[in-house]
């Protein structure tokens, strides 16, 4: 299984992002899919996180400004950033887990830089 990230970059605060995650492979059942980020010297710590029914749950800190959405029939996950901030400049990693024995996986990551 490979999960491919996309869509960091730089950004001015206020800005926005979309980050995609491709999940390849053999895919078992996905149960849910999220993005996790870490800042430096720091854990990884969840930003959203989408299940396989579509709900949605999001860290206090993004709520109102990040959108996490998947594609099923793409086994992709999206994460729409809105009204960034510097306290948002963070590695960002998508994460899916699956169902049964199928196992979770990282991503390897992609670095959103906000400039104030």
């Amino acid at each position: 299984v490979q999960l491919q990230a996309s869509g960091g970059g730089l950004v001015q605060a206020g800005g926005f992002l979309r980050l995609s995650c491709d999940v390849s492979g053999n895919i078992f059942s996905v149960n849910r899919m999220a993005w996790y980020r870490q800042f430096p010297g720091k854990q990884r710590e969840l930003a959203a996180v989408i299940t396989s029914g579509g709900s949605t749950d999001y860290a206090d800190s993004v709520k109102g400004r990040f959108i996490i959405s998947r594609d099923n029939a793409k086994n992709t996950v999206f994460l729409q950033m809105n009204s960034l901030n510097a306290e948002d400049t963070a590695i960002y990693y998508c994460y899916v887990v699956f169902n049964g024995a199928g196992g979770s996986f990282w991503g390897r990551g992609t670095l959103v830089t906000v400039s104030s």
